[in-house]
C-alpha cells in the first residue's frame, strides 16, 4: 500500500506548488515528513510555514521560513495571534475523530483565502477493516464518521467548498473555498438505506435471481 509520504506527492504537492508567496497552516508535526515536504515548498515559493502541534517538535527544522507554535489545536485564539495571516492552505492531521475535525474546519475557514485549500488526513476507513493489514477498530470508525461528516458538511455548503477525497493510504479530504460567506452548519444526510422502501427493494431484486 502507498503510504502518507506518497500521497502527500500525488495528492496534495501538485495543487498548490504554483502559489506564490504561500502561506501554510499545519496542524500535527509529529517526526515533521510532511513538515520538511512543505517547507521545501516555501523554499521554491518564497512562502512560510506555520506549525502547531502539543509536543515540543521545534527540532524538526531550523529553516527561517518556518515558526513552530507549540499549543493544542483548536486553542484558536493563541494560534491566530502566534500566525496572523490568511492562508493559502491549511492541513490537519491532529485528532482524527469526526467532531474534533469538524470544530477545527468551522473555526479556521475564516483565515483560509478564496481559492485556498484544506486538506483532512486519515478519512479512509479501509485499510483498518478487520483483517486488512492496519486492522484497527479505532481507526477504522474514527475515519468512517469522519469521512460521513466531511460529506454531511459539504451537502450543506456546496456554494460554498468543492470537496473530493483521495483514497491513498489512510486518505486525504481535498476541500477548496469558493467563496468568502462562512460555512453553513451542517444537517445530517436523510439516507434511504435502512428505509422501508429498500427493504422491499432487496426483497424485489431476490425474487428476480430465483
Amino acid at each position: 500500500m502507498p503510504n502518507n509520504d506518497y500521497k502527500i506527492e500525488k495528492e496534495l504537492i501538485p495543487r498548490i506548488n504554483h502559489i506564490k508567496n504561500i502561506k501554510i497552516l499545519e496542524l500535527g508535526v509529529q517526526r515533521g515528513k510532511s513538515t520538511v515536504k512543505f517547507l521545501q515548498l516555501c523554499k521554491n515559493n518564497n512562502g512560510k510555514l506555520f506549525s502547531v502541534d502539543i509536543d515540543d517538535c521545534s527540532n524538526v527544522s531550523n529553516d527561517s521560513n518556518w515558526k513552530f507554535i507549540k499549543s493544542r489545536d483548536d486553542n484558536f485564539k493563541y494560534v491566530k495571534s502566534e500566525a496572523p495571516y490568511e492562508f493559502d492552505v491549511l492541513f490537519i492531521d491532529t485528532i482524527h475523530e469526526a467532531n474534533h475535525v469538524k470544530k477545527i474546519l468551522y473555526n479556521y475557514y475564516d483565515i483560509i483565502k478564496v481559492g485556498g485549500y484544506i486538506f483532512i488526513d486519515d478519512i479512509s476507513h479501509l485499510p483498518y477493516l478487520k483483517k486488512f493489514k492496519r486492522d484497527n477498530f479505532y481507526c477504522e470508525i474514527n475515519n468512517q464518521e469522519t469521512f460521513k461528516i466531511l460529506t454531511e458538511i459539504y451537502s450543506s455548503n456546496k456554494e460554498n467548498i468543492d470537496l473530493s477525497f483521495s483514497f491513498i493510504s489512510s486518505g486525504l479530504a481535498i476541500i477548496k473555498k469558493k467563496s468568502s460567506q462562512s460555512l453553513s452548519n451542517h444537517k445530517k444526510l436523510d439516507l434511504r438505506e435502512f428505509s422501508f422502501k429498500n427493504f422491499l427493494r432487496k426483497i424485489w431484486k431476490k425474487s428476480k435471481k430465483i
